[in-house]
Order: structure tokens, then C-alpha cells, then sequence
């Protein structure tokens, strides 16, 4: 379909939608393409290629909304599509106890295109495959290696987006990520170690600077290692985790405490709510003076600096944690002057064309410190080192939560020792973030993506990246997993 017909079928949409009455419209006009490769134990396991296209139309309505959305993308089509979505949104707004008012945002025009040196769509299907072959090859000639797994993801979406107000947006974007695991049994357990590379908006090249054959010695043998260590002993221990452990302990106690409409209790009934209530913004001493979360969707390659949200507002930068203080919240246009904000911060986003835009975690990250890695380590006399991710669980209100991890290594009088296993760690999370007395410099910062966040009903599975760099939290609980 050349981008004249998506115009045509976009003025079509939004012709109806104005002759309605309704006081806005929008549609999203979506082709997408993914391709997973995965292996198993030295063998390709599958080769899965995924082509959707579709488009989706939204409408506010005297304060309701409708949304109606197909995958027939036909001129023939859109009429019936758009004419639902007046007709649902003429339905809510007669039901509706609170009228929705969108914030202003300006008129845009532009195009976002993901920037790559090497397009995965048009790499040899064979070098791929090779790649994931060679690696877990590798991996389970390592003595005492059982399992091997490999895998490499790639993701294009083209998508032009035009709203009644006069916006107009096209986006070409792309996203990668690869990982392997190797997993080593021994005296009746097993244990796993995974190297993995972020998921970020970027092209091939990603994965030929991650050098899977170069990272698999460490990967193997701190899988044997793992599966020989020692279990903790429970107990308060000073922890220092890595900027990819981080990334999970960030997204689930500040990424989803701060999306306002769940602080509201819009999700209340299947995602939760928060503990970060909107009274508390500017005053709740939500960490110590060494936490600051910031919010940046402008940040080149990082998964949701896509230009503008899918309410076609312009990303943003800005504070949710400054000098430990609950400053700010990720919010669309509707629920931005819930809080007398007269912007949205343009974190409205759809995980497909047939998906309702819905409040979703910006890129939050922590803002690197002063220290190095060993400065964090030695003022540790018992501690344990924690890198990558494991399992977690969260309270609804964001509160209460434990985490695992990949990897775990004792600190002792200042030194990372010997591998552990099976910890876990648990807390509430202003006790947690307020127990921070240190974060590395920025020669330590490192970037890491979710694209499985689950939100809204039906479900969607938002994309976000948080950045970190070391930090070290004192006198945790930790028990055995």
C-alpha cells in the first residue's frame, strides 16, 4: 500500500468523524513485520516470521470515546470502521458519569525514522542461524553444560497517524535484541546463566557489537559455577546490583507506581493502582538524596523515543524522582489535567493498530552518581553482588515487592568472593529506594528494554527502556529462593 492510498484512507476516516460533530479523531494506519529465530540444545528450534497490517480509528464525543479498528485496509473499509467508532463513542458519552477533555498539544507534522547502519530484514537468514548454532555449540562442549539456548528478535512497524486537529505523523521503526542462555547440571540441580543484549531501536549491528562468541567462556563457566555455589543464608545484607537487574527493580516499583491513570485507579481492577497517589507528587520522599528517576523518551535507540506518543504528542524529558522527592507522573491528554498539568507528557502508546492507546512507563532511568564500582564495593563488608534478571513479585499498589536475579556473587570486607545461589530479596519500596547511598558514574550506565508489559483489557504489552548505572542499597532482606 503506497503512503497516497493511507492518506486517502486517512482523510476518509476523519471526514466522517468531523461531519459526526465529534470533537476529535484520530487514526492509526499500521504495517508491521517480525521475525524470531530460535534454538534449542545446538539446533535451530524455529523460524518465525510474523506480517500484520490493520488500522484503527478513535473518537471523543461529547466527552466519550469510541474505537473501532480492522485489518481489511480498504477504502471500502473505512466508512463502516469509522462509523462504529462514532457510533460507540456516541454510546459512552450517553453513559458517561465524567466527560474525557483532551489537553492542548501543537499541530505536528513530521516523519520518524528509526536511524541503523544494517537492516535486520536484510540479513541472510543463514548467518543468523549460524550465529545461534556457533554459540550454543560452543556452550555445551563446556564440561558439565547440559541445556543451550539461543535467540534473536527483530521488529519493523511503518504507521502514519493523522488526527482531526491537523497532525500528521509517519513512523519507520525497528527494534532487535538476541540472548543465550547456557545451563549446567550437577548433584541433581541445575542452573541457568543468560547473556543478553538490550532491546533497543537500532538496526543489526546491535548484535554483531554484542560478540556472542566472545561473551560465551564467561557465560559457560559462571553457569557451572552457579550450580556448585553455595545457597545463601538468609539474612540483611548490603546489595550491589547491575544496571540490568536494576532495569526490572526500576519498571515495577517507579515505572508502574508513576503512570497516573493507575494512581487514579483507572486499572484498579486488573493492573492494580499505586501507592504514589497524586497528593503525595512534591512532597513523598520516595528514595534517598542519591535517587534520581528520570523520564526521558527523547533518548536516541531507546524503545519508546519513537517521536511522538499515539496521541500525537511530542516525547518528552522530565523528573519522576529528583533528589529522592515524587515529582512527576507518566500521563496522556485526558488524564494530564487530572492534575492540573496543561500538557500531556506524551506517554500515550498502542501496542498494535487494533489497540486503545493507554498510559504506559516512559523510559525511566536512574541518573548515574560519583562513585565507581569499586567504590560501592569496598565500603561493603557483608553483601552480595546481584546482576541480571530473575523472578519477582509486586504488590497491586507497586508496594510490597522480591526480586531475584541471574547471577549472585558474596561481597566480603570490600571484595566480590565466591558465587551464591537461590536469593532472593524482599522490601517495600520507599524503604528500599530511601536505603540507596551510592550509584556509579556514567562510565557504568547501561540500557535495558521490556517489551512484554503487560497492561490495559484487553492486554497489551508496552515497550520501555530504563537505564541505569550500579547502585547500593543497604541492609536488605534476603532469603533462599
Amino acid at each position: 500500500m503506497t503512503l497516497s492510498d493511507r492518506d486517502e484512507m486517512a482523510e476518509l476516516a476523519l471526514k466522517r468523524v468531523r461531519e459526526s460533530g465529534a470533537e476529535y479523531g484520530d487514526i492509526r494506519l499500521m504495517q508491521s513485520m517480525s521475525q524470531t529465530i530460535s534454538g534449542e540444545d545446538r539446533r535451530i528450534a524455529s523460524v518465525r516470521d510474523v506480517a500484520d497490517s490493520g488500522f484503527g480509528v478513535r473518537v471523543l464525543y461529547h466527552g466519550g470515546w469510541g474505537f473501532a479498528a480492522s485489518s481489511i485496509l480498504s477504502l471500502e473499509e473505512v466508512p463502516r470502521v469509522a462509523d462504529l467508532a462514532i457510533e460507540i463513542a456516541k454510546g459512552s458519552a450517553s453513559l458517561a458519569s465524567e466527560r474525557a477533555r483532551l489537553v492542548d498539544e501543537p499541530i505536528h507534522r513530521d516523519r520518524v525514522v528509526t536511524a541503523n547502519r544494517i537492516d535486520p530484514f536484510t540479513v541472510p537468514l543463514d548467518q543468523k542461524t549460524m550465529l545461534l548454532q556457533d554459540v550454543m555449540e560452543y556452550v555445551q562442549r563446556q564440561p558439565e553444560v547440559v541445556r543451550s539456548h539461543a535467540s534473536l528478535w527483530a521488529r519493523g512497524d511503518k504507521k502514519l497517524f493523522v488526527s482531526t486537529e491537523g497532525t500528521r505523523l509517519e513512523f519507520d521503526l525497528l527494534a532487535v535484541q538476541g540472548e543465550f542462555t547456557a545451563t549446567a547440571r550437577h548433584d541433581g540441580r541445575f542452573a541457568s546463566r543468560t547473556f543478553t543484549t538490550p532491546h533497543l531501536r537500532t538496526g543489526y549491528e546491535l548484535i554483531e557489537s554484542a560478540n556472542f562468541m566472545a561473551e560465551a567462556p564467561r557465560i559457560a563457566s559462571q553457569a557451572v559455577e552457579k550450580v556448585k555455589a553455595p545457597a545463601v543464608r538468609p539474612g540483611t545484607y548490603d546489595l550491589v546490583l547491575d544496571p540490568e537487574h536494576l532495569s526490572l527493580t526500576m519498571h515495577e516499583s517507579c515505572g508502574h507506581p508513576s503512570e497516573l491513570d493507575r494512581a487514579l485507579g483507572y486499572e484498579a481492577n486488573y493492573a492494580g493502582t499505586s501507592f504514589l497517589t497524586p497528593e503525595k507528587r512534591g512532597s513523598f520522599q520516595y528514595g534517598s538524596s542519591q535517587v534520581n528517576l528520570v523520564a526521558d523518551n527523547t533518548e536516541p535507540d531507546t524503545l519508546a523515543a519513537t517521536g511522538y506518543d499515539d496521541d500525537g504528542v511530542a516525547c518528552q524529558k522530565w523528573d519522576i524522582v529528583r533528589e529522592g522527592v515524587f515529582v512527576g507522573y507518566c500521563t496522556n491528554r485526558e488524564v494530564a489535567s487530572k492534575i492540573g498539568e496543561a500538557r500531556s507528557k506524551g506517554s500515550n502508546r498502542a501496542d498494535s493498530w487494533g489497540s486503545v492507546p493507554i498510559v504506559r512507563i516512559a523510559n525511566i532511568g536512574l541518573e548515574p552518581g560519583q562513585a565507581s564500582l569499586q567504590d560501592l564495593l569496598a565500603d561493603v563488608k557483608r553483601g552480595i553482588y546481584i546482576e541480571g534478571h530473575g523472578s519477582y513479585s509486586i504488590d497491586q499498589r507497586r508496594y510490597n515487592f522480591q526480586f531475584g536475579g541471574d547471577a549472585f556473587w558474596l561481597i566480603e570486607n570490600g571484595k566480590r568472593t565466591h558465587m551464591l545461589r537461590d536469593v532472593i530479596y524482599h522490601g517495600i519500596t520507599p524503604e528500599f529506594w530511601n536505603s540507596c547511598d551510592g550509584v556509579a558514574d556514567r562510565r557504568y550506565r547501561r540500557r535495558y528494554g521490556f517489551i512484554t508489559c503487560g497492561k490495559g483489557q484487553p492486554g497489551q504489552s508496552g515497550w520501555m527502556t530504563h537505564a541505569a548505572s550500579h547502585a547500593r542499597f543497604r541492609r536488605a532482606a534476603v532469603i533462599k529462593g
